[in-house]
């Protein structure tokens, strides 16, 4: 993972990011039933084009700034929204679920129309979720899911289609073998269906006995400092793996620096998500087998268009209804992931436009020119 901290701050400012320093960790009081009314019927007349744009608040919170995936997401979003005339308010904490209660908290209060949130922990932030919607705010779940709340729509990629493209990578290079499971966070419900989908695919090869997972991890946060720890630990005790399956590229890449120190970079199979830069040069290198590419314009400019219409009160057709556990089947919209090998980074993030060729075969240029 690419640890650009001052590049992601300028990337922050130019989106007109807001800092939540020395908020309150609980969301205020949105007023009676009656004021919640006439705000949002105020909202709704305003979303129609009789008032000011439409303000989008879009609140992220991480377990680090350093994440190359969210930069993508809030710079391509916060673009498109604008391009169609509304407003957007970023709000970014690595500070856990209590600081995202106060960004959400600091969103209401600015009298955002609809908000977009890709939360710290899907189940913690519920009870602040409905006091939003109570506000007659309308709530997108971008790339997690929040569970146990009957949310307006829900956007991502298909998470266990992602597990089952790792399973089908893993299993076509080594179809017989010692695997380490390094699965995400627990918090985040899209481990869960990642695990699942990869499990799908692995599960036969396990009954069969040709393929032993030998070690299988739980991160409690997306962290590269955690993953090094809790790999680190596993290699203490035994390098015998012949494939790793990581949740994501981040944690793709702890295991690969591990390996490295060992000299094992490029012996043993790993895969990952997210075609993070450096990750994608590793792929090319031959030190990762494959990434998920998940085309992240496509679903950001979708994101970005969907809440539009959700401040507008205007249909916006899904593509499926999935369950969250909140009892209502909710508006969801599902983009489609992609395998990345060597053999056809060109014709998907080159392509794509995702990463220029220079900068993906940049260390191999470098090799031949010297």
């Amino acid at each position: 993972m690419m640890r650009k901290l001052s590049w992601l701050f300028v990337a922050l400012s130019m989106l007109g990011a807001f800092s939540v320093l020395g908020a309150s960790c609980g969301l205020k009081s949105a007023g009676t039933s009656a004021e919640r009314g006439a705000k949002a019927a105020e909202r709704k007349t305003e979303a129609s084009g009789a008032g000011k744009p439409i303000t989008i608040g879009f609140s992220i919170a991480t377990d680090t700034f350093i994440i190359e995936r969210w930069n993508k997401d809030m710079k391509i979003f916060s673009g498109a929204a604008r391009e169609l005339g509304a407003e957007v308010i970023v709000q970014l904490s690595a500070g856990g679920i209590k600081e995202q209660i106060a960004q959400i908290n600091f969103l209401v209060n600015r009298n955002i129309d609809v908000l977009v949130v890709i939360a710290h922990d899907t189940e913690m932030i519920g009870p602040a979720i409905r006091q939003v919607k109570s506000s007659g705010i309308p709530v997108v779940a971008y790339d997690r899911m929040v569970m146990g709340i009957p949310l307006d729509a829900y956007i991502s990629f298909d998470n266990q289609e992602v597990g089952r493209l790792f399973g089908k990578a893993l299993t076509e290079a080594v179809p017989e073998g010692k695997y380490l499971v390094v699965n995400g966070s627990i918090h985040d419900n899209n481990s869960f269906m990642v695990h699942d989908g990869l499990m799908e695919v692995l599960d036969p090869y396990v009954k069969s006995g040709k393929i032993a997972i030998t070690h299988e991890l739980w991160l409690d946060e997306w962290s590269s400092d955690e993953a090094l720890l809790k790999i680190g630990k596993v290699f203490e005790e035994t390098v015998d793996f012949d494939a790793i399956s990581c949740a994501n590229d981040q944690i793709a890449n702890a295991a690969i620096q591990l390996l490295s120190e060992r000299r094992l970079a490029g012996k043993i199979a790993v895969v990952g998500q997210d075609a993070d830069l450096i990750t994608c040069q590793r792929v090319v290198e031959g030190t990762q087998l494959m990434t998920v590419y998940k085309p992240i314009a496509k679903l950001a400019a979708r994101a970005a268009r969907l809440a539009i219409a959700l401040a507008k009160r205007t249909a916006f057709p899904y593509d499926t209804l999935l369950d969250n556990g909140s009892g209502n089947k909710i508006p969801s919209y599902i983009e489609k992931p992609t395998a990345v090998f060597k053999r056809n980074m060109d014709a998907t993030i080159i392509q794509d436009g995702f990463h220029a060729t220079e900068d993906v075969y940049r260390n191999i240029l470098h090799r031949v020119e010297n």
